[in-house]
């Protein structure tokens, strides 16, 4: 199958060098082949059809031993069933079940897959039912064929293409091969494209560019990515794609200029005692075009890449080390997709060298096996619900359960997010949002609980990270801890972050307007979006203060603290007094120092005041605690702003004994809010136990002892 594009209105003269030695198929032979077939009659049991030969060739290259009498009998079933039938195009209608289904065997799909494929269209636009398939293929040909099956128009109306695109997805789920038949569907009937009028052609290119490009792309599967890609570039951008075929048209010679290089890279990998294959892998329309914007004028090197291919990993690696001593490597194109493969499970090694004519050429170093994945993806993966030896021979899981590598984060995220989107508008918006991202990263969960890791979009926030964790239950989020590290829900997550998230214990908590802000992923977007619907007071911006001043909500008041006494030498007793930095309180370690007007002030002994009275030279003085148990102390209590936290705090407060002296609260900043409180204890034992009670109030995560810089005196 080829990846490489042609204008859907273009002669066939105009079609650009193909990856693959294998020829188009001539549709109009097949068709002659279907009709054929038609008025000889069932072919003999012993051989199948001859309509379905190609099919059956290159299903062969891939799996030698297949039993291909599955094969004819779901061709009989899907020529009868499409008999007399045509496409826009003139062809008998089953030129397209047959196509498609030569494009998956030509990427190696096992027999099912095929078998559902030669039958995809037989639901939707026959006679046939879905209990009839069942009854003669089993039930995985006929959940395939259910997969891809469209929903009714009649009873969808506007909605039928997001709600099939939905169905289609919560199949994929299940079994991916779904979406592989739906690639190669839109891929052929792409091709075709040029019998439609223009304004179809351009809706069906933009859904084609906006979510199947992007699947195909998630699932790997470049070989149908590429030519859709080209597909959709002729119709969208023609200019652009004119443009882009003239200048590959004119350069007639780059193959044979990234041949000479290929050349010598073969020699110095066949000097170093390398096996390897060295081919010339020409770029496509689009790549092409993107080469040019990024570099302008183009060499002939431009034009197409070198593949090298090896046994092992290990000799990618070898291979690398060659090409790096041997000639110049560019450093800035490196990159090394073994050691951390995308996300679409694509692997390579990828570098460019400069040769010795100056030409640099980029080159792609994998394995056949990750060869066989980059092109085909999950289609190469087979049947999802067996596991894969290390030899590549398939076996079936031990306990029964589906071993499906093909199940990444993306997936998951889409088919939760989904399901909170009843609106097929919302579900249709958020799904061109979702795939439009290109790429995703991992971050990993501190509670240790399992899986230990997220999938998330590049560019997503704590938000994001929250929803995708605990769903709804998100809503209740205060903040997290990045790395160890508190900070905000708007921290964007880097690739291999260690994620806390801090919930709330009450049910009141809620999101508020401007996590939207945060939001990238539509999970996010639409569980906040919800939630601030249903209530519409949180859209009001919360009272703060606007003051930045601190604000004392509650008077001073002239309660005694801790005894303190202090030994002068002698001299008359002065007034001893706790320090309003550091607020001491039995049984803490203290040290006084003489201020103005002959007063003693106290600090705790680790107050940094300490160090600096000292630094003026000033005279420690003994001082020591009375025997009153009651004593003031200040404390700093750090929180996630939300609804009813003030009073939540003073009640814990309150419970425990204390009276509020003063308290200030500092106006928001990121989310948090810092308080200051000064308590009045009547046992200062109870300390302790207080400190943990407000730690203990939802949106608290840290209470500590006032520490202040004040005037010495």
């Amino acid at each position: 199958m080829s990846a490489e594009a042609t204008n859907p209105e273009a002669a066939p003269t105009d079609v650009a060098v193909r990856r693959r030695g294998r020829a188009r198929i001539d549709l109009r032979r097949l068709g002659r082949a279907a009709l054929l077939n038609a008025t000889a009659g069932p072919a003999p049991r012993d051989r199948l059809p001859d309509a379905i030969g190609h099919v059956a060739e290159a299903h062969r290259a891939h799996h030698p031993e297949a039993d291909l009498t599955v094969l004819g009998r779901a061709y009989v079933l899907a020529e009868s069933s499409h008999r007399g039938q045509f496409r826009k195009s003139g062809e008998p209608y089953i030129t397209h079940p047959l196509a498609v289904t030569l494009i998956l065997a030509e990427l190696g799909a096992e027999t099912t897959t095929l078998t559902a494929s030669l039958l995809h269209d037989t639901v939707e636009d026959t006679e046939v039912t879905l209990d009839q398939v069942r009854r003669e293929f089993g039930d995985e040909v006929a959940y395939l064929v259910d997969g891809v099956t469209k929903v009714e128009k009649i009873d969808y109306g506007a909605a039928a293409e997001p709600e099939t695109f939905r169905k289609m997805l919560v199949a994929t789920g299940s079994d991916v091969r779904v979406m592989s038949i739906k690639l190669a569907d839109r891929l052929h009937n792409m091709r075709t494209l040029g019998v439609m009028r223009p304004e179809k052609q351009a809706r069906i290119a933009k859904v084609t560019r906006d979510v199947l490009i992007p699947l195909a792309e998630r699932l790997g599967v470049q070989a149908l990515k590429t030519e859709l890609e080209d597909l959709v570039f002729a119709i969208l951008h023609p200019e652009e794609y004119e443009t882009t075929r003239a200048l590959i048209a004119d350069n007639p010679g780059a193959a044979d200029e990234l041949g000479a290089v290929a050349e010598q890279v073969t020699a110095v990998l066949r000097e170093a005692g390398i096996g390897a294959e060295v081919l010339v892998r020409p770029r496509h329309f689009v790549s092409v075009h993107r080469v040019r914007l990024k570099r302008g004028e183009l060499r002939g090197c431009d034009f197409g890449r070198l593949l090298v291919l090896v046994a092992e990993d290990a000799d990618c690696y070898a291979v690398l080390g060659e090409l790096h001593t041997c000639f110049t490597p560019v450093i800035s194109e490196f990159k090394d997709f073994i050691a951390a493969p995308k996300f679409n499970l694509y692997q390579s090694l990828h570098t460019a060298i400069a040769a010795p004519d100056g030409a640099v050429a980029e080159v792609l170093i994998r394995t056949h096996r990750m060869h066989k994945v980059a092109e085909a993806g999950v289609v190469a993966l087979g049947n999802p619900h067996v596991g894969q030896e290390p030899d590549g021979s398939l076996q079936g899981s031990d306990d029964g359960e589906r071993v499906d590598p093909t199940r990444p984060g993306w997936l998951s995220r889409l088919l939760d997010w989904q399901q909170s989107a009843p609106d097929p508008d919302t579900f249709w918006t958020s799904l061109r949002a979702d795939l439009a991202e290109d790429d995703e990263i991992t971050v990993f969960r501190a509670d240790g609980s399992t899986p230990g890791t997220i999938s998330l979009p590049v560019g997503a926030s704590c938000v994001d990270a929250a929803y995708a964790q605990h769903g709804e239950a998100a809503h209740a989020c205060l903040g997290a801890r990045v790395n160890g590290r508190l900070a905000p829900l708007s921290t964007v997550l880097g690739d291999g972050d260690t994620v806390q998230l801090l919930l709330a214990q009450d049910t009141v908590s809620g999101p508020s307007p401007e996590w939207l802000d945060h939001a990238r992923t539509p999970a996010a977007r639409i569980a906040i979006t919800g939630w601030l619907q249903a209530h519409p007071e949180s859209a009001a911006p919360p009272a703060a203060p606007t003051d930045p001043r601190p604000q004392p909500s509650v008077p001073a008041d002239r309660r005694p603290g801790a005894e303190l006494h202090a030994d002068l030498d002698g001299e008359p007793p002065a007034v001893v007094r706790p320090a309003g930095c550091c607020t001491p309180v039995p049984p803490d370690e203290i040290t006084g120092f003489r201020v103005r007007g002959g007063s003693v002030t106290v600090h705790r002994t680790r107050c940094s005041a300490v160090d600096a009275m000292r630094g003026l030279g000033r005279e420690p003085v003994t001082v020591r605690w009375g025997d009153t148990a009651q004593g003031r102390v200040t404390l700093l209590a750090e929180s996630f702003g939300r609804p009813g936290l003030l009073a939540d705090l003073t009640e814990a407060i309150a419970a425990c004994g204390a009276a509020v002296v003063s308290a200030n609260v500092e106006p928001p900043s990121e989310q948090r809010v810092r308080h200051t409180y000064t308590l009045h204890l009547p046992d200062v034992a109870g300390l302790a136990a207080l400190m943990k009670a407000m730690r203990d109030v939802p949106g608290v995560y840290d209470v500590s002892r006032a520490h202040h810089t004040r005037g010495l005196g």
